[in-house]
């Protein structure tokens, strides 16, 4: 796919080679290769946050993010700087000034964003793994829509010193890689937890009203990861699950945030839009605290889309920023509860395939807002989650993501290294079946 093109993936290409070592054959990441998000510090480099006036307005790093040190320490290459969208703030990753990475499993589609670039090297086989960051959806979108793996780590597990904020209360440095092995062997040099061996899941929750938004059969993915589960841990801790209506009942300070109109709306759940609701109004009002004072003063030029969404965080007020707040901790009790140490709840990633190129954003905004829905289940309990590409579907990708409790990520990584090999073969049958 990549030929002689890197598919517009990175802003500026370079090799920084691993730290020394004694003994670099013994090195985790040895002989692999990595791309970064252009928003963490690499020493001597501008990082540019995917826009030129920050990247003229902002002098070079005098040190390297604490998340790239780690890599390069244990025995990976960088290639570069990737491309993103426009401060972090879109998760389509679409931009107007270095050009929209080319998806490598669909070119007329959307790459996903904010860390567009960084899905489109590994997705392309550019790179054997890379860094984005994910705050509403940055790495889970891309590695749906490019058709590999993304993690989004509990928040605050991996350290993001170095890292541009956008909005601290849901800022987390996740990675990406086209298998499940390197996946997880980047995690055990990120992920400062104990190794947990055990990959037997205490209980594997469906939640089949998330799957009413899918807008693909939603046994399509069901199926398969339940026969691969039942396959290798038995059926007895399959279990279906309504999300909403769990949520809605364990966290009642939702209520400052329901839209009593969602039931005209086309198929919505009530309990998950207005969690959306909440994310994003928390996430408007810290990335105000992070960049208002850069953006009143330089007045960047900021392409369609990414304008509107940052004079709208300019406008936010402090109103129900508490109430914010006691959403997260309440939702993070209520599915710590839900799930327990080993539990998970798989849902859709996104909620279906890749919009095309250039879609109007008035004929989107059903689709974000189910989007936001199901990002927002990890995004504001903290929890982590992890994006599996389950082979295609009208010759589009398709994901399943699974989410598992705060600090289980370990126990996440390792059950998906076992689970994959399970779900491929499901997911040659099912290609078969639809075909």
């Amino acid at each position: 796919m990549a030929g002689n093109t890197d598919c517009g993936a990175f802003m500026e290409k370079f090799i920084l080679p691993p730290l020394p070592s004694s003994s670099p054959a013994e090195l985790p990441l040895n002989r692999l290769t990595f791309a970064v998000k252009d928003i963490f510090d690499m020493e001597s480099y501008v990082s540019g946050f995917g826009n030129p006036d920050w990247l003229r307005t902002h002098s070079a790093a005098t040190s390297t993010a604490p998340a790239v040190s780690a890599i390069l320490k244990a025995g990976g290459t960088c290639l570069g700087r990737t491309v993103m969208d426009e401060m972090a703030y879109s998760i389509n990753g679409e931009n107007i000034h270095y050009g929209t990475p080319v998806n490598p499993c669909a070119a007329d589609r959307i790459p996903g964003g904010s860390s567009s670039g960084s899905a489109v090297a590994v997705g392309a086989a550019l790179a054997d793994f890379s860094l984005g960051t994910d705050t509403g959806g940055s790495v889970r979108v891309p590695a749906s829509y490019c058709g590999i793996f993304g993690f989004r780590p509990s928040h605050g597990i991996v350290s993001a010193e170095g890292v541009i904020p956008m909005a601290q209360s849901f800022d987390t440095v996740g990675w990406f890689a086209r298998d499940p092995v390197i996946l997880n062997r980047v995690g055990q040099i990120l992920l400062q937890l104990p190794d947990r061996k055990s990959v037997q899941p205490s209980q594997v929750l469906i939640a089949e009203d998330c799957y009413k938004l899918f807008s693909i059969p939603s046994t399509r993915v069901t199926n398969v990861v339940a026969a691969s589960i039942e396959k290798l841990f038995g059926g007895q801790i399959l279990q279906p699950v309504n999300l909403g209506d769990y949520v809605e009942s364990k966290v009642p300070s939702l209520k400052h945030f329901m839209d009593n109109d969602t039931e005209n709306k086309e198929f919505s759940i009530k309990s998950l839009m207005a969690l959306s609701t909440a994310m994003r109004l928390l996430q408007r009002f810290e990335f105000k605290k992070n960049h208002s004072e850069w953006v009143s003063t330089v007045k960047p030029n900021l392409g369609p889309g990414i304008s509107e969404r940052v004079l709208d965080a300019l406008n936010t007020s402090e109103e129900h920023i508490d109430a914010c707040l006691v959403v997260k901790t309440q939702l993070q009790e209520a599915l710590a509860a839900l799930l327990g140490e080993n539990g998970v709840v798989v849902i859709p990633t996104v909620p279906g395939p890749p919009p095309k190129l250039q879609t109007e954003t008035t004929s989107l905004e059903t689709f974000r807002a189910r989007a936001f829905s199901l990002l927002s289940i990890a995004g504001v309990s903290g929890f982590c989650q992890v994006t599996i590409p389950l082979g295609k579907y009208d010759g589009l990708p398709v994901s399943v993501s699974l989410v598992a409790n705060h600090g289980s990520d370990r126990f996440l990584l390792n059950l998906v290294e076992a689970l994959y090999p399970s779900l491929k073969e499901q997911v040659e049958i099912a290609e078969k079946l639809s075909y």
